[in-house]
């Protein structure tokens, strides 16, 4: 069985998938692919596809899948490298990809993770509790 590669850069996973998905392989990606998120603690996950000519719908529950697993382990999920095929395909057969972005390339993809982590952080309230007003005497 051949496995998919994964690659840490920096607090982000790169997933280059160059192999046709059997069951085994997506299953055995999903299972390496929450353990190296738990044991790197990073924050982004992204997905290269720029290998894949066709993508059927196993593949499209596969994508909804991993990054379902991603977002519980908070990490979010960014695909790349579609091909327009790829895009028609997906449409036709009715896969909305929900709570995956995706973008044209790697870069991008890196991109779009750090503002995702940057609006996450802003959005965190401050540990330092708010000052009661206190009453004039």
């Amino acid at each position: 069985m051949e496995r998919v590669p994964i690659l840490k850069i920096g607090d982000i996973l790169l997933v280059s998938i160059q192999v046709d998905m059997s069951d085994q392989t997506a299953v055995a990606l999903q299972e390496d692919l929450a353990e190296r998120i738990v044991a790197t603690g990073c924050h982004g996950v992204i997905i290269d596809i720029t290998a894949l000519d066709i993508v059927d719908s196993f593949v499209g529950r596969m994508l909804s899948t991993i990054a379902s697993i991603s977002r519980v382990l908070d990490a979010e999920t960014v695909v790349v490298g579609m091909r327009p095929a790829v895009a028609i395909t997906l449409v036709e057969l009715g896969l909305s990809l929900n709570g995956i972005r995706t973008a044209l390339n790697v870069e991008r993809g890196m991109e779009l993770i750090a503002i995702e982590r940057a609006d996450d952080d802003h959005d965190e309230p401050d540990d330092d509790p708010v000052p009661e007003p206190t009453a004039s005497p």
